[in-house]
């Protein structure tokens, strides 16, 4: 049955596509930017058809749901790292090209800033060298793939090819020589390898990603950017008593790692970040009775002990509590509402503690001076 069948047919604004193959990828990097909803009024909500009003709901849902990525001072600091370390790698193709290693903790936003630093890079070099190559193939400056638990060598060239759209038959080589190809042709100039850690497990293979990811470095005239949970930890950058020609000596010279912290509030310029930031939030909620201050002032100590500071937990919590205002008839955020809301595992097993240390006087996510303001000296 096609949409002009019936009426009541409505596919919304879900975007369902994955960025480790190249159409989806694509429409990442280049599909339009959502439009925020309009916030209406109670009485305008009142006066919507039963229809129009799902319809009206449904478009506020997704877009709570796709907000961001926030130009946090985090997540610019990061790209500035890796605009120095990538835009630099002007190596030939004799050169092997220093990789970035972004590693950090779980729910800190880490895959979604690369990615949209690798999408900002992707049109960057399209404006400056033209969708197509001089031989005519589709220039794709940047790819991106992502690992899974079990992932072998033959995996990772797999994945690679997977993302061209190129047969995934044959051993390790023949997949890596056929990856090469499609880099050399399209003119990628970055390879994003997500959740790298799931290479990194006990000593010996650790050597051995070190061997593989050497190979690929050398293989391929671009930059690897890694990203990955504890792989610092799991001591694949670290030479240890390693011989400075082993593989993984190699690997720790040839690999800057760069991390992307939680939001903190020791001091105020954490205090002030954190602010910034839910007042950028808060202009984003399309709610009818969403007020100035509603995240940023009311429920600021309250978002920050639930979300740990971690970014991605709270997306989630937000996003959850403006579907259950929305669907109650709420229309606002408040403690009350939010309290009803569940959030990671990891955010609630934190979230006692550091209620208690917010409650007794000793954190707090409010200045305690206007920023920009310095204190006198005596």
């Amino acid at each position: 049955m096609s949409t002009a069948d019936s009426p009541w047919l409505f596919e919304g604004d879900d975007r369902q596509y994955s960025p480790t193959r190249l159409p989806g990828w694509l429409q990442e990097v280049n599909g339009p930017d959502r439009i925020q909803p309009e916030r209406l009024t109670r009485a305008e909500l009142a006066g919507l058809s039963p229809r129009d009003l799902l319809m009206y709901n449904d478009g506020r849902e997704v877009w709570h749901a796709n907000i961001g990525p926030i130009d946090t001072p985090q997540l610019l600091a990061l790209h500035a790292d890796l605009r120095e370390i990538i835009e630099s790698n002007r190596q030939d193709g004799d050169k092997t090209k220093p990789a970035a290693l972004v590693d950090a903790h779980p729910g800190l936003g880490k895959s979604t800033a690369v990615r949209a630093y690798g999408c900002d890079l992707f049109r960057r070099q399209v404006r400056l060298r033209g969708a197509t190559t001089l031989a005519g193939d589709r220039r794709v400056p940047v790819i991106y793939i992502a690992l899974s638990g079990n992932t072998q060598i033959r995996g990772l060239n797999a994945a690679i090819c997977r993302f061209y759209g190129l047969p995934v038959k044959g051993d390790a080589d023949t997949l890596a020589e056929r990856a090469v190809d499609a880099v050399l042709s399209m003119k990628t100039v970055a390879m994003i390898i997500d959740d790298i850690h799931f290479l990194a497990g006990s000593k010996s293979n650790s050597v051995r990603m070190a061997n593989q990811l050497k190979y690929l470095s050398n293989v391929f005239p671009l930059t690897l950017i890694y990203v990955g949970v504890g792989v610092q930890e799991r001591g694949i950058l670290h030479e240890g008593f390693e011989p400075k020609n082993s593989p993984l000596a190699q690997f720790g010279r040839r690999t800057t790692a760069l991390t992307l912290p939680p939001f903190q509030v020791d001091d105020d310029e954490g205090r002030h970040q954190w602010r910034l930031l839910l007042k950028t939030i808060e202009h984003k909620l399309v709610l009818a009775d969403a007020h100035p201050g509603m995240l940023a002032e009311d429920l600021s100590d309250y978002l920050f002990a639930r979300s740990t500071g971690h970014f991605a937990s709270l997306m989630a919590l937000i996003n959850r509590g403006c579907l259950r205002a929305i669907r109650t008839g709420a229309e606002r955020l408040d403690e009350e509402l939010m309290n009803m809301v569940k959030n990671d595992a990891a955010a609630e097993q934190a979230r006692k503690e550091l209620q208690a240390a917010i409650t007794a006087g000793l954190l707090t996510t409010r200045p305690t001076r206007q920023a920009g303001r310095k204190k006198r000296s005596a």
